[in-house]
């Protein structure tokens, strides 16, 4: 043991006779906080799942809500606390300070009883520990202890924790981390150690592995597990170009990952034409998102990773009109594991300008394809999928084909 790993396993030793409500107050700044923390709570049923602990886009809550739809599963997700977390306010049923899940060996107990005594099944996201930080073992070391006291662990990976670049740059002309690419080298060098870690994570054991979308198919032993939306909150009456100048949602992407500053270029240019209106999609709180949507004609997405992901389901569930590039071999993978074509208007970087006034030229022409969007969601993300999905790993039988 190196003595960086002894001093560290020391100082945990220590923080760990603690109180959690002592320790809350010792750490500083956000690694700290107020009163206990709770453990996870049995859910009811004879299947019991948690999904712990990263809930990207509250897809963990989603996914713990959608295995419900199983005859007698019950489940329960937790989230850690990150700054990026309170941020967005995705539902969860359990937030961990990060603080806690970090340092707090006395929650680590406790959520690891909970864990043995009160769920059958876990699904672990993005390779993370699954009771609390170990500077001893590894995250799998951890997670194959819970296989040898009987708790069932499979893996799920949302996106750039197991996405290789150096493999994405060749699948894929327009990735951000190729030639036409501007993502930072020392951040793709970082997500490239990150995901070859984590896909011998995959490798190493022998443990279920789920992909959040079908892009990420590539991971050895993978299934697609859908995301999950509830068309439900974002089904809107009003339909797209019904009247006056259409309104253009868009991020603008700081991050080269998914889009490319002249995008917001292209979309000004054209509100300054008089063609659009544009509704930049920054600072808005994922609680109003629905009523943004509704608002909008055309949504923009993702346009450098070839797949999609959650924010095209909720544009497609409400109806609008969405772009976005999503590579062939990702659409067959859909058409043959859906029976359905994905109703997202096929657009590479390159064709934005011309494919919005070729909309615009005749927007009548694409209301099909915006119709199509709600019932995709319906038959694909509405979490029936999903469920079956996780059917074979959670010993259950779907209650619908």
């Amino acid at each position: 043991m190196s003595i960086r790993s002894f001093a560290t396993r020391l100082a945990r030793t220590a923080l760990g006779v603690l109180p959690d409500a002592l320790l809350g107050k010792m750490l500083p700044g956000r690694l700290g906080w107020q009163g206990g923390v709770p453990v996870s709570a049995r859910p009811n049923g004879e299947v019991r799942l948690l999904v712990t602990p990263v809930n990207s886009a509250g897809q963990g809550y989603q996914w713990a809500r959608a295995a419900e739809i199983l005859p007698d599963v019950g489940a329960q997700n937790v989230t850690i606390g990150t700054v990026a977390a309170t941020n967005f306010r995705f539902p969860t049923d359990l937030t961990v300070p990060e603080g806690a899940f970090v340092f707090s060996r006395g929650w680590q107990r406790r959520q690891r009883a909970a864990v043995e005594s009160g769920f059958t099944h876990v699904l672990l996201e993005s390779g993370r520990y699954l009771y609390g930080t170990d500077p001893i073992r590894s995250p799998l070391e951890v997670a194959e202890e819970a296989v040898r006291r009987g708790t069932r662990v499979g893996l799920v990976w949302h996106g750039s924790d197991i996405r290789l670049p150096s493999a994405h740059a060749r699948w894929e002309p327009d990735s951000p981390f190729g030639t036409h690419g501007a993502y930072p080298l020392d951040s793709v060098r970082v997500l490239e150690t990150n995901a070859r870690k984590n896909r011998r994570l995959v490798e190493e054991s022998d443990l279920p592995v789920f992909v959040s979308t079908p892009g990420l198919l590539d991971v050895p032993r993978s299934r697609w597990l859908p995301v999950v939306v509830d068309p439900a909150r974002w089904r809107s009456e009003r339909e797209p170009f019904a009247a006056g100048r259409p309104t253009v949602a868009y991020v603008p992407s700081n991050s080269p990952m998914k889009g490319d500053a002249r995008i917001d270029d292209i979309l000004t240019s054209l509100a300054d034409e008089g063609l659009i209106t544009y509704r930049r999609l920054q600072g808005i709180a994922s609680q109003r998102m629905p009523e943004v949507y509704r608002e909008a004609d055309i949504v923009l997405d993702q346009f450098r990773l070839g797949d999609y992901g959650v924010a095209s389901c909720e544009a497609m569930a409400a109806g609008r009109l969405t772009l976005g590039h999503v590579h062939e071999e990702v659409r067959e993978t859909v058409r043959q594991r859906t029976g359905r074509e994905l109703p997202i208007v096929q657009t590479r970087l390159s064709e934005i300008e011309v494919r919005l006034r070729e909309v615009l030229s005749a927007p009548e022409r694409w209301a099909d394809t915006a119709a199509a969007g709600p019932e995709y969601v319906r038959a694909v993300h509405d979490g029936r999928m999903s469920a079956a999905a996780l059917a074979p790993f959670l010993g259950r039988q779907p209650a619908t084909p």
